[in-house]
């Protein structure tokens, strides 16, 4: 079993800055391929970014590349987020998820565990 712990999530105005923590248990977070998705009010939840077990490779949606930066730190079991820039259509609950085979990959069916979610809203 593995929980997964968001923090860092508020309100913010656009064009403004945020980070992102996701805090995983377990002894192999290193092997985790990691994730974060969102969900904006009455919307599907999207992917957002990804990080593979080795943290050299990363995945972005088109709609935060160049602005959004996934990173890990396996010695803190922590994956987080930097979100720059940031506009109104970014306000949505993001959600951390681990995937234990480590690939790091853009679909929702390959997490195994997600976190409880953690609030972002962009004023405008």
């Amino acid at each position: 079993q593995v929980q997964l712990v968001e923090s860092g999530g508020g309100l913010v105005q656009a064009g403004g800055s945020l980070r992102l923590s996701c805090v995983a248990s377990g002894r192999t977070f290193s092997h985790y391929g990691m994730a974060w998705f969102r969900q904006a009010p009455g919307k599907e939840r999207e992917f957002a970014a990804a990080i593979r077990w080795s943290g050299g490779i990363t995945y972005y949606a088109d709609s935060v590349k160049g602005r959004f930066t996934i990173s890990r730190d396996d010695a803190k079991n922590t994956v987080y987020l930097q979100m720059n820039s940031l506009k109104p259509e970014d306000t949505a609950v993001y959600y951390c998820a681990a995937d234990l085979w480590g690939t790091g990959a853009t679909a929702q069916y390959e997490y195994d565990y997600w976190g409880q979610g953690t609030q972002i809203t962009v004023s405008s």
